[in-house]
């Protein structure tokens, strides 16, 4: 019996085929897993016990905004990126910062202002914060870092300890809050979309004191969760996640994914408007992932169906928060995002019209002025 399911995981993502079809062909560019349609199985997300749900809900549409422990090292090599629209450049800096014996990738612009931090979801990189970082340095010191396993920072194999304890929210949010004491020198705002808003959470609710603020850009629901799964689909899941990270079925499913042209595909899948999905997001995307080590990064955190979930960790977070949402994203829907809205903790929910799930990039424009608005609200600025 062949069960199959949708990766709810950003640009590896809409693959399914049975367990007992062959891999070897590799003209396919759909390639099927035997896991459970999870998001068929829940329904809404579950709120944690003595959570208010009678307060009103913040929710607004932005559619005003449519018109418009070691120190870092190697800042040398740095790009110019232009704003779109403007005639100016801003210099952004690559930096690699040696974090646990480890090597980091990070970026740096702006010389003033409040500091912000952006991270990236599942598969992404600094360079998916291309098109906010130049706009955003014009006020703000601001940050974008590789998480480890991902981009061009380090990718240590994670078979050397037992799954899920290197590529965990627990050693990425440990990784933020150092970043901001090496780094960054500052407390400052975490700018976080999809998985990457998960991170910014754990680091939130370890040291408050260094995070000024938190906005989420539809965060992961992380529906492939154990608790999300239904007891009958549960052993399937874990035959399955235990075939990838075990034999060769993983490594040839991610062979089938790392080309450019799945990548379009997928990436087409989640974005609203494809010409957002073009050539130069495909290699950005894709150019790290070809790296030494990234296809057990890959396959470490599919199989990651523990550790905490957001509706477990807003109510505890004692920063400000707000959460903007594409409406038209197809991996976390809205429908569901929206009761993160309800929770005492969160000030905003902002529904981001006609765009996908990774907003930053499909739609700088919208989000490029909340994220300014949301700073100058809880810095004085």
């Amino acid at each position: 019996m062949a069960v199959s399911c949708r990766l709810q995981s950003p640009f590896l993502s809409s693959v399914s085929s049975p367990l007992s079809a062959s891999t070897s062909s590799s003209s396919h560019q759909n390639v099927e897993l035997p896991l459970a349609r999870i998001e068929s199985q829940v329904r809404c997300v579950q709120l944690p016990k003595g959570c208010s749900t009678s307060r009103r809900p913040q929710l607004r549409v932005c559619a005003e905004l449519g018109a418009s422990s070691e120190q870092a090292v190697d800042l040398n090599d740095s790009v110019s990126a232009s704003e779109s629209g403007k005639s100016g450049e801003i210099a952004v800096q690559t930096g690699t910062w040696k974090w646990r014996e480890h090597n980091i990738r990070y970026q740096r612009a702006g010389g003033s202002g409040p500091a912000v931090v952006l991270i990236h979801g599942f598969g992404g990189n600094c360079d998916h914060w291309r098109k906010n970082i130049p706009y955003l340095a014009k006020s703000h010191r601001v940050f974008a870092i590789d998480l480890l396993g991902y981009g061009f920072s380090d990718k240590p194999n994670p078979r050397d300890q037992p799954p899920n304890t290197l590529y965990s929210f627990e050693t990425w949010g440990s990784q933020i809050l150092d970043f901001l004491s090496d780094v960054v020198n500052d407390r400052a705002f975490l700018i976080c979309n999809s998985v990457g808003g998960v991170v910014g959470l754990e680091a939130s609710l370890k040291d408050p004191q260094k995070v000024r603020g938190l906005m989420l850009v539809n965060v992961s629901l992380r529906m492939l969760h154990l608790k999300k799964q239904q007891w009958y689909v549960r052993p399937f899941v874990k035959a399955l996640q235990n075939v990838l990270r075990t034999t060769t079925l993983g490594q040839q499913f991610f062979k089938s994914v790392a080309k450019p042209e799945a990548v379009k595909k997928i990436l087409l899948q989640c974005y609203h408007d494809d010409s957002a999905v073009t050539d130069e997001l495909v290699e950005k995307i894709l150019t790290p992932g070809l790296q030494p080590g990234a296809v057990d990064v890959f396959l470490d955190f599919i199989c990651y169906s523990g550790g905490p979930l957001p509706e477990e960790m807003l109510p505890q977070v004692k920063v400000p928060v707000v959460i903007a949402w594409g409406e038209k994203d197809p991996w976390e829907p809205i429908a569901l995002g929206k009761a993160y809205g309800e929770f005492d903790t969160v000030e905003d929910f902002i529904v981001l019209p006609n765009v996908g799930h990774c907003p930053q990039d499909e739609a700088p424009h919208l989000v490029n002025p909340l994220i300014e608005k949301f700073v100058a609200r809880h810095s004085g600025a």
